[in-house]
């Protein structure tokens, strides 16, 4: 068992594809550490650098405090588990999970013993004797998972394994691998492009995006304290609501300003955040889904108008889309990225009760949590959250 660290690795391909770029990251002894980003943000060719299956174009990737730069992938041990389970078709489940074993000249007894310890883990002590085309999904997948725990690597790599299974067996499959990797104890890297998955395994998230490292902490700080607009956006089901607004100052208040709508900002966030002081400067506003609520009172302070524009019914909750309105039903005026004025809905995203009396076409107030603002700065995207 060992841990790994990433410094300043990165992997260009040809003259000028950077794939990953400067690197920096340490995964500690039996640490779950999942690298997450959409598709060609580098997660793959970072995990496949560590398994030695890419050259490093520059920086170093230790494990267990040895640099393996250039180390030979079967000198390595590390254990890697694909999207697909790689299984021998022509073999039974045990000596799937033993061959690596027995090529490495382990006596039969000790392959054996290490079989049946690792399908006690896996619960697959009832299938060593069938094969892969006998098994469900979910069981190829534990089966590819066992020949890697029989081998008792230093880490364990794991390439989106459970992309091929259906949602059901995703989620079953989540579970099954985090109570596993806590069992054994053993650092693991495993890559997702799946945010739900992210937040649910990992002891820390990775986000990658164009082959850097937008931030890496627990998931809930991630999802409470993203470090700019790319994670606020990525992280979260439904992501965090990015609305472009002025921010106006004065008289030791500020106030965020929609179209011809209003929303002051509570006092604190001066101290927290380093907001503009030039009263008219542009800013993005976050709030979450969970953090806009319904008001019914008249005159509620901070609130705002809004048209249903469609709702998602998911049973222990509805997704209601919404856009900004100005007093006399119009659509708000925004501001777009290249700073022009144009005349489109800005819309939002509020998660409500499974029952909530909501229409298509209703006129709703209001209201974002004054205690769960968020803002980010209108050019580069970083978070203005200081402290």
């Amino acid at each position: 068992m060992a841990d790994i660290t990433f410094d300043g690795v990165s992997k260009v391909f040809g003259d000028d594809i950077r794939a990953v770029d400067n690197l920096s990251l340490h995964v500690a002894d039996g640490e779950f550490m999942v690298l997450v980003g959409p598709s060609g943000c580098g997660k793959t060719t970072a995990l496949r650098m560590l398994a030695g299956l890419e050259e490093i174009t520059s920086g170093t990737l230790s494990i267990g405090g040895v640099v393996v730069n250039d180390v030979l992938p079967k000198d390595r041990d590390v254990a890697m588990v694909f999207q697909n389970y790689a299984l021998y078709p022509h073999m039974t489940v045990a000596q799937n999970m033993g061959f690596a074993l027995k090529i490495r000249g382990e006596s039969k007894a000790e392959v054996q013993r290490k079989v049946s310890e690792a399908a006690t883990i896996l619960r697959l002590t009832d299938y060593l004797e069938r094969r892969p085309k006998a098994l469900s999904g979910g069981q190829r997948q534990r089966v590819a998972m066992g020949r890697a725990i029989v081998r008792n690597p230093q880490a364990f790599l794991m390439d989106e394994p459970l992309s091929n299974l259906d949602a059901q067996l995703r989620v079953e499959m989540r579970l099954e691998i985090a109570r596993i990797q806590r069992l054994l104890n053993v650092a693991t890297v495993y890559v997702t492009h799946d945010q739900i998955e992210a937040m649910t395994m990992g002891d820390r998230v990775a986000v990658m995006r164009g082959g850097v490292l937008q931030q890496v902490a627990t998931p809930q700080f991630l999802y409470d304290h993203p470090a700019n607009e790319f994670v606020a956006g990525f992280m979260g089901s439904p992501p965090m609501n990015l609305l472009r607004a002025h921010l106006e100052s004065g008289a030791g208040e500020s106030t965020l300003v929609f179209g011809r709508q209003r929303v002051a900002v509570p006092s604190g966030y001066d101290r927290t955040h380093a907001l503009p002081t030039e009263s008219g400067s542009d800013v993005v506003f976050g709030i979450r889904p969970e953090d806009v609520e319904i008001v019914t009172e008249a005159g509620t302070v901070g609130a705002i108008s809004t048209r249903v524009e469609r709702r998602e019914a998911l049973g222990a909750e509805i997704l209601v889309h919404l856009s900004l309105v100005d007093a006399d039903g119009t659509s708000a005026i925004t501001i777009d990225d290249n700073g022009a004025v144009v005349l489109r809905p800005t819309v939002l995203v509020a998660k409500m009760g499974p029952r909530a009396d909501v229409k298509v076409g209703d006129a709703l107030s209001v209201r974002f949590n004054p205690e769960r603002f968020h803002f980010f700065d209108a050019g580069s995207g970083q978070s203005l959250r200081q402290i």
